[in-house]
């Protein structure tokens, strides 16, 4: 075995017994894994090949904090049944461990902001420095001149920090936070498990589950804690606004926008006319002559799209006969029930006339 141990350094000694017992078939009883293992072990720690070693760091109050995101869909968590596929924003003081964090759907700069601005709110105070992982919402290319987007360093700015990222493709250098990740969805397992279940009735009482348990990790870190208060830096004024601007979009003849790779609808009156947009990390305001005319529930990924029939349904009415080719025909079902009674009245009527009936 010794030949496969030294090209391959991950391989487990159970998958070596398994295929001793495959190619000498009789020769090795399940009773002698344990033996097999503890030689493998031996080997390893007096002639394997060198372990990768980890430098501990000095860790000072109020002087670092890291963040992250952290896929939680291996959870399997749910609301009212069905799957809640999201991430957390994690967020740590390398000094006392403290931690909080937020529930999100992408790793955008808006999600990074929002998560970020209400860990220091909740804080309440700054420390010198945030650092992070290369993520692209924040850091350029290593060929860019500039190490931070203009966002980004506009957000670090308004609070006084420091940004530091990691080098590639070594998280270690953000040990921290990857631990804390894996400490914390442990938590969260640990404490769905003495629920009982993993189904909430609103994402609002899943936000405070976690909260919840970020609480009850804190607890035992109190003294630490103390010390980094006493020299946290002073938070600003106010918040920064978690938004990205987009001036001058113009309103297609379709009563259609593009926000962020996606298409939405808009009221039809704005048709011809351009407006602006703040985008922010689960929904997007429209604004036009300086006012909010609406708000919209952002998209989850590029090139999807969502239509409210509340803004064409009376240009609709009048051109039955563009419903059954509609592009965006399908978000005017707004459940299989509503598609069901579509295809039940084409049944009985020509299209036009079921389209017509439909759309009343």
């Amino acid at each position: 075995v010794v030949p496969f141990l030294k090209v391959n350094t991950g391989i487990e000694a159970k998958t070596l017994f398994d295929f001793l017992q495959r190619k000498h078939p009789g020769s090795f009883s399940d009773g002698q894994l344990r033996t097999f293992q503890r030689k493998v072990r031996r080997w390893r720690a007096l002639e394997g090949p060198p372990k990768e070693v980890f430098f501990a760091q000095e860790h000072h109050p109020g002087r670092l904090c890291q963040s992250d995101f952290t896929f939680m869909n291996s959870l399997g968590i749910t609301i009212c049944g069905e799957p809640f596929d999201h991430l957390v924003y994690h967020f740590i003081l390398t000094y006392s461990n403290w931690e909080t964090g937020c529930v999100c759907f992408s790793e955008s700069f808006e999600s990074i902001s929002h998560g970020m601005q209400t860990a220091l709110w909740e804080l309440g105070g700054v420390p010198e420095i945030h650092q992070t992982d290369r993520m692209s919402a924040a850091i350029q290319k290593p060929e860019n001149p500039e190490e931070f987007t203009l966002r980004y360093r506009g957000l670090l700015d308004h609070y006084r920090l420091v940004g530091q990222y990691t080098q590639a493709n070594s998280p270690n250098e953000n040990g921290d936070i990857e631990q804390s990740h894996y400490r914390f969805k442990q938590a969260v397992d640990q404490a769905l498990m003495l629920r009982g279940h993993r189904d909430f009735e609103t994402r609002e009482a899943y936000e405070q589950f976690i909260a919840l348990v970020f609480k009850q990790r804190n607890s035992g870190r109190s003294k630490r804690f103390q010390e980094e208060l006493l020299v946290l830096g002073s938070l600003p004024a106010k918040p920064l606004d978690a938004c990205r601007r987009i001036n001058d979009i113009a309103v297609s003849r379709g009563s259609t926008l593009r926000v962020a790779n996606n298409t939405y609808s808009v009221d039809s009156r704005l048709i011809g006319e351009t407006v602006d947009v703040r985008l922010y990390a689960e929904y997007f305001e429209i604004w036009y002559a300086q006012r909010c005319v609406e708000r919209v529930p952002r998209l989850r990924g590029e090139g999807k799209h969502r239509i409210e029939y509340r803004h064409i349904i009376e240009w609709l009415l009048r051109k039955p006969g563009a419903f059954e080719h509609y592009r965006y025909r399908d978000d005017l079902f707004p459940s299989s029930r509503f598609r069901m009674a579509y295809d039940e009245l084409k049944r009985h009527h020509s299209v036009q006339k079921a389209a017509k009936e439909y759309l009343k």
